[in-house]
């Protein structure tokens, strides 16, 4: 999820930087130049990493989710790699079955 909203965030970087078009939009508002956005994005960062100081539960909170998220996370890789492990002692074990030895017949 926050590649998502990073890569979004990058994206419409790239966009107000592109000379697409000049003036204004069709709300009559001036556009956005590429060094306004930056610095506006940047204000936008400090803020969201100001969020700790002035809303400790919410940083809490985004704790203790990404802590239960990598639980998960390294419990679903667990169960996988068993299942890996599982199927290919079950297809050695057909392997083995299904091999026949015998001696080579005599010439004569």
């Amino acid at each position: 999820m926050g590649f998502l909203i990073r890569a979004a965030f990058w994206f419409s970087l790239v966009l107000l930087a592109l000379p697409l078009g000049t003036g204004s939009d069709e709300a009559g508002q001036p556009s956005v130049g590429p060094l306004q956005a930056l610095v506006a994005a940047r204000d936008a960062v400090g803020d969201i990493a100001a969020i700790c100081e002035r809303k400790p539960d919410v940083c809490a909170t985004g704790k203790s989710a990404m802590h239960t998220i990598t639980v998960r996370a390294m419990e679903t890789a667990r169960i996988a790699a068993e299942m890996l492990d599982d199927d290919t002692a079950q297809q050695a074990a057909a392997l083995d079955a299904k091999t026949v030895t015998g001696s080579v017949p005599a010439k004569n």
